[in-house]
């Protein structure tokens, strides 16, 4: 697998003009044209069939189908001709049909047939804004604007059969992807966030851990004596044994963490927010493992589900609601180095200063 996803063959329907910005937009026009090319997912494969899905992407709305081949399709969930959802509609073979006045638009979006007036002259403005769309670890990915190449989140276990892969149910948060984001890199909220997990109340010490630059992104590589077992299963933990964390983040809203357990496992978890607005996120984190691979799915699942739900007590109380992008907006410590980086990060890319999604 490499880092970079071939860019799909469709495009927006004028690509000589910039993609519209949405109607009542919660983001900058900057940070909107900023974000609008990169790759997120909206949905799950098996939730993608020949009925049309509708999902919000950077307050864009969205349809998303399968079409007869299998293949998938995405557009602006709109009909030019009278402003109803394609998702309402349904799809015959390569072509989605509007519920409303059954206009047929085929994979690239051209208006095919205009059933009122089959012999008549079809509009160029009956033709679809279409998307790049993707299919990878089980998830669906848009992007809205395809200017290029853009680095993809790189899972390589899944799929092998060497790992067990685990897709746990999405989880809706109202808080940015940037602080969700950041918050899944934090390792010095462990011993009080998640007390009740897998951290260790009486050892909150964070260890010095490098960080280093990457085309994506960065890869912060951090190694402590906190188990990442549940309480639960404490008594696995070796004495003595080092844990090591490894991050590395595609920006602007992935993140992969690798946990190094004893005897060679390994726990690959990525986290992939999906901006629906600039303060509501759809968290989608497909696992793998290469341990226990035989132990009941839901143990897992369960576990997951805890320590993101402790996570998200903290995320959406934050203030402000928006990740300051300034570094002094906020107070910084020596654990910090992974949200430094990240901050820095999001600058590069060209995000507004005082704060962003």
């Amino acid at each position: 697998m490499t880092t970079i996803i071939p860019i799909s063959e469709m495009t927006t329907t004028n690509p000589s003009e910039p993609a519209p910005r949405p109607r009542g937009c919660t983001f900058t026009e900057t940070d909107w044209r900023t974000l609008a090319p990169f790759w997120y997912p909206v949905a799950f494969s098996h939730e993608i069939t020949s009925k049309p899905y509708a999902a919000t992407l950077l307050d864009v709305r969205v349809v998303v189908y399968r079409l007869s081949d299998g293949s998938l399709a995405a557009a602006r969930d709109i009909c030019y001709h009278r402003g109803v959802p394609l998702s309402l509609g349904h799809v015959e073979g390569d072509e989605i049909i509007c519920k409303y006045h059954g206009l047929r638009y085929d994979r690239d979006g051209r208006c095919t047939c205009i059933p009122a007036h089959p012999n008549g002259s079809i509009s160029p403005k009956l033709r679809l804004d279409v998307f790049a769309v993707t299919e990878q670890y089980g998830l669906v990915w848009v992007r809205l604007v395809d200017d290029g190449p853009r680095p993809f989140p790189v899972l390589e276990e899944w799929g092998s059969s060497d790992y067990l892969n685990v897709l746990p149910d999405s989880v809706t948060i109202n808080a940015a992807a940037g602080r969700q984001v950041e918050g899944f890199l934090d390792v010095s909220h462990f011993a009080f966030v998640h007390a009740e997990s897998f951290g260790e109340a009486d050892n909150p010490v964070v260890p010095d851990y490098p960080v280093t630059k990457t085309a994506a992104g960065f890869i912060a590589d951090y190694v402590s004596t906190v188990s990442n077992y549940s309480h639960e299963y404490k008594h696995l933990n070796p004495p003595g044994f080092l844990w090591r964390r490894r991050f590395e983040v595609y920006l602007p809203f992935n993140a992969k963490l690798t946990v190094f357990f004893p005897e060679g496992g390994q726990l690959q978890i990525l986290n992939a927010a999906s901006p629906v607005s600039a303060r509501k996120t759809r968290l989608f984190v497909p696992v793998c493992r290469n341990f226990d691979k035989d132990a009941p799915l839901q143990t897992t699942l369960d576990f997951n589900h805890q320590v993101f739900a402790e996570d998200i007590a903290i995320v959406e109380q934050q203030f402000p609601e928006d990740l300051p992008i300034d570094l002094h907006a906020e107070a910084h410590f020596g654990a910090d180095r992974s949200s430094i980086a990240y901050r820095k990060g999001l600058a590069a890319l060209g995000l507004g200063q005082n704060y962003t999604t």
